[in-house]
């Protein structure tokens, strides 16, 4: 998984900062008025190049590959997306969200715990959204509560011991700032408490855990087929190393 931490804290930046400009145009590519067909076809193949480029390498990958994928001059890239960082937010958001309805689908559709909890991972590993979260949701190393503000705290995060592995947000604000991301901490919280509850998941799996396994699960290969095979095969071995066995 290869995320570049200083595309998105700028994002956060650039987003907030930058205004509508005149003419009824969005920086983000959304726009009032409807785009030409041209237009919005070059935007949809944009939008798709850039999930499959950052998705094979990073958030680091340049503008450059994202236009030679789509197949449009880097110019076209630039009018629509006027700083990588924009293009940059505009993935993660989508793909976060992404993420969240699956999560809140697999809530809502499974009566049983371990039954929404391993369609919400099978589901978002197969749509290869975990490859592109934001760091501020897959942010993990090891690190203590103390001196972290309740709301930087993960929802549904139970407490554990110093050392352990747990997602830690880029700053105290982050988590807070984000929404989206927020929101979706929030419903994965829930299916994992669920699960954990019942007794279906192991009592030390958090978050962070499950959030790892939707990143590791979602390899990029060049045969389709072969992805789709080793995904499944990878997750197969991921959730029963989740469940819990009888003691």
């Amino acid at each position: 998984m290869h995320v570049q931490d200083s595309h998105w804290s700028s994002a956060l930046a650039a987003g907030a900062a930058m205004s509508t400009p005149t003419g009824g145009g969005r920086p983000d590519g959304a726009r009032s008025t409807p785009l030409r067909v041209d237009a919005q076809r070059n935007l949809e193949h944009v939008l798709r190049a850039a999930r499959e480029v950052f998705g094979e390498l990073g958030y680091g990958a340049p503008m450059e590959d994202v236009a030679r994928r789509a197949r449009v001059g880097v110019g076209t890239v630039y009018r629509r997306f006027p700083s990588k960082d924009v293009l940059v937010r505009r993935i993660a958001e989508e793909e976060t969200s992404r993420l969240t309805e699956q999560a809140r689908a697999a809530l809502g559709q499974e009566d049983e715990p371990w039954s929404a909890l391993s369609r919400f991972l099978r589901t978002s590993v197969a749509s290869g959204a975990g490859r592109l979260l934001p760091p501020q949701v897959l942010r993990v190393g090891v690190a203590e509560e103390r001196g972290l503000p309740e709301h930087a705290r993960l929802p549904q995060q139970r407490t554990q011991p110093a050392g352990e592995l747990r997602l830690v947000p880029e700053a105290p604000v982050a988590v807070a700032d984000d929404a989206g991301a927020a929101e979706l901490l929030e419903v994965v919280g829930q299916l994992v408490e669920r699960a954990r509850d019942a007794g279906e998941l192991r009592t030390d799996v958090s978050v962070s855990d499950v959030l790892l396994v939707i990143a590791t699960a979602a390899p990029s290969l060049p045969d389709a087929a072969q992805q789709a095979a080793a995904a499944s095969r990878l997750l197969d071995i991921l959730l029963e190393g989740l469940r819990s066995r009888p003691a």
